[in-house]
């Protein structure tokens, strides 16, 4: 799909919070393309996380994965080193140079263009600020990183930590809520830690060499209602866990490794809908269930041929798997009263190739598509299947000529 595009732009890594060591081979992608990324690349729609586009010198940019401009600088073997510039909410943050992908020379800035702080070798006193320029940390930088006194404080202004960091993590201190009273201690790194987001609890666990480690839950910010219960490891989910909607009905239960699904079985509205083995978060050995328990269909190393059912039992898709993507291949797809509305060719999620629409039966459209979108020749029809148009689309519009 991406042959034949000319760029002088490569993607060349695709990073996430769950796996920073995911490696894509080399795409030639051009500018436009790139906004839509985790469209276009099946796993990184898959992943949160940022994306860097490297030039053929070794300068790059780094976006978030909506497209915000996170850094531009100089890169070594997927690290920042030498100079560059940090972004956060489009304002810049640090300007200078880097080392091993630290801080190490260079200035700080406040969202006004303030110079805040200086490092010089990786030292200095650093003040880093959010989008509505509230104070969120404050302390003292050695090697690049937090590494002695400092103090931490919430979107809203209010202490959450206090104390001395070690190599970036929380080491020795107390943290607090939001009505500042202590919540919790760590000693040398190791204590039981709760954490909140506007007067809620959104964690709560075990904590070892500064970071999670051993059992833990997670609440929404919003509602409060647990999220996931589970095992830690360096931070990362690994381990026996479980997933809950916002309904708090289970939804995953089984096996993590660094954040991602490994092993399980997976439900909706109560039912056990797949169990089997999962890849980077997808579907990948096993079978599949409906309501009444039935197997519908079995994967195989991500590809099958697969039905999907709403919460009222009614079939809303069958197709073809590919590489853990439901949408490749020929499918079709109905609405809620089980009548047919499209049936074509997918291509990574989306409607590609040929295709057919349809409501209440009758056939409305039938022409190509690209990236979900009637691309190419096409013709559309009345309730009656009387011929209405007949021609070319571009961006799912007609063209005039």
């Amino acid at each position: 799909m991406l042959e034949g595009i000319k760029s002088n732009f490569i993607i060349k890594d695709i990073f996430s919070f769950a796996n920073q060591e995911r490696k894509f081979n080399l795409v030639k992608y051009n500018k436009n393309l790139q906004k839509k990324l985790d469209l276009n690349l099946i796993d990184y729609k898959n992943l949160s996380g940022k994306y860097i586009v490297y030039e053929e010198n070794g300068k790059g940019k780094e976006y978030n994965r909506f497209g915000k401009l996170l850094f531009e600088g100089e890169y070594l073997n997927g690290e920042k080193n030498g100079k560059g510039k940090e972004y956060k909410y489009g304002d810049i943050v640090f300007e200078g140079e880097y080392l091993n992908n630290k801080k190490w020379n260079g200035k700080g800035y406040d969202g006004n263009n303030n110079i805040i702080y200086i490092l010089k070798e990786g030292k200095g006193y650093v003040k880093e600020y959010n989008y509505n320029d509230e104070l969120i940390f404050e302390g003292e930088y050695l090697n690049g990183d937090k590494n002695g006194k400092g103090k931490e404080y919430n979107d809203n202004g209010e202490l959450i930590f206090e104390g001395e960091y070690l190599n970036g993590k929380r080491w020795d201190g107390k943290g607090y809520d939001g009505n500042n009273n202590i919540i919790y201690i760590l000693k040398e790194g190791k204590g039981f830690v709760k954490e909140y987001y506007d007067g809620k609890l959104i964690f709560e666990g075990e904590y070892l060499n500064g970071d999670k480690n051993g059992k833990g839950k997670e609440y929404n910010s919003f509602s409060g209602k647990l999220l996931f219960e589970g095992e830690y490891l360096e931070g990362k989910r690994n381990g026996k866990g479980k997933e809950y909607n916002w309904k708090n009905e289970l939804e995953f239960e089984g096996e993590y490794l660094n954040n991602l699904q490994k092993k399980g079985r997976e439900y909706k509205n109560g039912e056990l809908e797949f169990e089997g083995e999962y890849l980077y978060n997808k579907k990948w050995n096993g079978k599949g269930y409906d309501e009444n328990n039935n197997i519908i269909y079995e994967l195989i190393n991500g590809n099958g041929k697969i039905k999907e059912y709403n919460r009222f039992g009614k079939l809303i898709f069958e197709g073809e798997y590919l590489n853990g993507e439901k949408w490749n291949g020929k499918g079709k797809e109905y609405n809620w009263k089980n009548e047919l509305e499209f049936e074509g060719e997918y291509l990574n999620g989306k409607k590609n190739g040929k295709g057919k629409e349809y409501k209440n039966g009758e056939l409305i459209f039938e022409g190509e598509y690209l990236n979900g979108k009637k691309n190419g020749k096409g013709k559309e029809y009345n309730r009656l299947g009387e011929l209405l148009f007949e021609g070319e689309y571009l961006n799912g519009e007609k063209i005039k000529i």
